[in-house]
């Protein structure tokens, strides 16, 4: 395989995680007597440009479908954080009723719905018709189209360059990352600012987050990487933010390359601490498997202790990463009985792979269990304060990631 991003042939392995379903493609139980789609899920690193990604298995169309699960809104601390970013670009860059805003990958409106509410004129591109009809509910145009060139070119024709191209978690789940930077530079007016965000790669492998892997996920991005592959389209990153947002995020704000905006210390600081961390070294990245095998037999070990105990164990929030920690562990319904989550789409399924069954979050309290495993550890303390009343009957709280932690 060579990188998606300069070519250069790989021949660095950063995980294996053997064979898994796509995380998102949640079951039906009709789905159970089926034949269930595999893939094999391992992480290469090119040594020239520093990009790591998935191998060449899964096709795009494949994993994002009409039946996609995954809704932005089911979380509050996303919401806060979409409409804290709402209100201060909108006032960074004076953005207006006369302005323009993309958002590329819009999912249910979560976002685009704050820059409605005060008059900005906004158009959605989202691919899978769940999400997209939900943004479409809330008033919100949504082009349901992959992006990418093509469709870059087909906005700037129609005379729809954007002020703001928002990108949430989108750039790290495209296949041909060049030709979607491409597309926002064709997108993007003269004077307009790009903004992306997606989960930095320096704090995956800080804190063993290699739950995060999966076949969504096509790309994990440094800034390092990342500025280099805005430069091939003729873009600058002008300034950069460290976010708290899954695990520890960035978010890079772009431009056209002649644009006279300076570029911020930011940039040049963050990159650094990429770089004093051993981004650009192979061994960083060979040693990471360790610590995926460490986890994974740790949380065996406590499921298989607590199951013989006799105790009850049930977890908390079908998520992506979850499937990947499950089915790279190889755990099953006879240690783990049920995982709840608040997204209706995914209530009544079972989780790829894994075939745990998914309930609403108030089977919590008809079946009170010892442990809750809370699989979006990102968002364990938004969990626990949700499920308060089980820690005053005694449930105590775990996390696997990055090692396995015990709450009361």
């Amino acid at each position: 395989m060579k990188c998606r991003h300069c070519g250069t042939q790989l021949k660095h392995t950063f995980l294996d995680l053997g064979y898994a379903p796509p995380s998102n493609a949640y079951l039906t139980e009709a789905d159970l007597s089926r034949p269930e789609v595999y893939y094999p899920l391992r992480i290469k690193v090119c040594h020239d440009c520093w990009l790591v990604q998935t191998e060449d298995y899964a096709r795009a169309d494949s994993l994002f479908n009409a039946d996609y699960a995954y809704f932005s809104s089911t979380s509050t601390g996303w919401l806060a954080h979409a409409a804290q970013y709402a209100k201060k670009i909108t006032q960074a860059l004076a953005l207006n009723d006369k302005s323009f805003v993309i958002e590329i990958a819009c999912n249910d409106g979560y976002l685009l719905k704050n820059f409605m509410a005060t008059g900005i004129p906004c158009l959605g591109i989202e691919p899978t018709a769940s999400t997209a009809t939900a943004a479409e509910k809330l008033g919100i145009p949504v082009l349901r189209n992959f992006f990418g060139e093509t469709l870059g070119r087909q906005l700037a024709a129609e005379g729809k360059q954007a002020d703001l191209i928002a990108g949430n978690n989108v750039y790290a789940h495209v296949p041909d990352i060049n030709d979607f930077t491409r597309g926002l530079k064709a997108a993007l007016k003269p004077g307009g600012t790009i903004t992306l965000e997606f989960p930095h790669l320096l704090q995956l492998i800080l804190h063993s987050q290699f739950d995060t892997v999966y076949h969504e996920h096509f790309s994990y991005l440094s800034l390092g990487t990342v500025q280099r592959i805005f430069q091939a389209a003729r873009l600058r990153v002008y300034d950069a933010e460290i976010l708290g947002t899954h695990g520890g995020s960035l978010r890079v704000f772009g431009c056209h390359a002649d644009d006279t905006r300076p570029s911020t210390t930011a940039v040049r600081d963050i990159l650094q601490n990429e770089k004093s961390h051993g981004l650009q070294e192979p061994n960083t990245y060979t040693n990471f498997q360790a610590n995926a095998d460490r986890i994974k037999n740790d949380l065996l070990s406590f499921l298989i202790t607590k199951k013989k105990a006799g105790a009850k164990v049930a977890a908390y929030g079908a998520a992506a990463k979850g499937n990947t920690l499950l089915n790279y562990a190889g755990i099953k319904p006879d240690l783990l009985p049920f995982v709840c989550d608040a997204a209706p789409a995914k209530q009544g399924k079972f989780m790829p792979g894994s075939h745990i069954p998914i309930l609403p979050p108030d089977a919590l309290l008809t079946n009170v269990p010892d442990y809750l495993l809370i699989l979006p550890w990102n968002i364990a303390e938004e969990i626990r304060q949700e499920n308060a009343e089980l820690l005053a009957q005694g449930t105590r709280f775990i996390t696997a990631i990055p090692h396995l932690i015990l709450q009361d």
